[in-house]
């Protein structure tokens, strides 16, 4: 991609996606992932309602009139954007490319986040771990990642979620938020995904295209698999192979909910063709009235 080109798509997406941000998600996103605790701030006089487990008596001693200790959220959290770049994602019949998606998905969630004054990190994988942007602020810092996301081209072709999972919890100790976004169409990473999940809050963003969940009836295909290369003639109107096919897609859904929800992680499902905006929006709102 020549450079002004890219200058010009990661602007578009920047336009695009501020102003998502700015608009709806800055408080629903403050609501739904809390700071790290209270903190104290500052001691103030006593006003009716108050709660008395607040006193300060030290102050209140020397003053000899009642006053409470004030304390505010720690607000700083550190975000995590832990992206399938593996091939597959080079996919869209319906509406957009899983990629074009996970690529807004990760620019609204960034500057959701510096809005709210947290760190945002990058890692991109496919069988490993291809590039790693450490967590940081500033909106220099999210148009890097945003630059990343649609220009890096990865060496590998195939996934290993359970790689990523495991290099996230080596290089990111404090408590953060990892969302973990791309198809899964992957199984294995159970055991990494409860490590990252005891310690970190996790959260899977499952993207997909309608043509992976029912293979239409076209007769004989020529296809290439996206992550092994191997190309091979696919019968669409055998009804057996289409069944076959569907419940592939149908046994990786389940893996995926059943996985992440098991080790008490969240999930959020998308496909193409639908408003990753209104899924996201429900999302945080579901997280805020816990």
């Amino acid at each position: 991609m020549e450079t002004g080109e890219l200058l010009k798509r990661v602007r578009k997406i920047e336009i695009k996606i501020k102003g998502l941000s700015r608009n709806i998600f800055s408080g629903e996103y403050h609501s739904a992932f809390k700071g790290r605790g209270m903190s104290f701030s500052e001691v103030r006089a006593y006003q009716f309602g108050d709660d008395i487990r607040n006193i300060d008596w030290n102050v209140t001693a020397r003053t000899g009139e009642p006053h409470v200790k004030i304390y505010e959220e720690e607000r700083e959290l550190t975000v995590m954007l832990l992206v399938d770049a593996s091939r597959s994602a080079l996919f869209g019949a319906v509406g957009q490319f899983k990629s074009e998606i996970i690529a807004e998905i990760c620019a609204l969630l960034a500057f959701s986040a510096i809005s709210n004054n947290d760190k945002v990190g990058l890692a991109l994988f496919t069988d490993r771990v291809e590039l790693y942007i450490p967590p940081n602020k500033g909106s220099r810092h999210i148009l890097r990642i945003i630059r990343e996301l649609i220009h890096f081209q990865p060496s590998g072709r195939r996934t290993d979620l359970g790689r990523a999972l495991e290099f996230f919890c080596h290089v990111i100790k404090k408590r953060s938020i990892c969302f973990v976004i791309g198809d899964f169409f992957v199984e294995g990473y159970e055991d990494a995904l409860r490590v990252a999940a005891r310690s970190h809050d996790v959260i899977g963003v499952r993207v997909t295209d309608r043509r992976e969940e029912i293979l239409p009836d076209v007769g004989l295909l020529r296809a290439e698999d996206a992550e092994t290369g191997a190309k091979l003639w696919l019968d669409t109107g055998n009804p057996h192979f289409r069944a076959s096919y569907a419940a592939r897609y149908i046994g990786s859904s389940r893996y995926f909910r059943t996985t992440f929800l098991k080790t008490g992680a969240d999930v959020v499902d998308l496909k193409t063709d639908e408003s990753y905006v209104q899924a996201l929006l429900q999302f945080f709102q579901k997280r805020s009235g816990r």
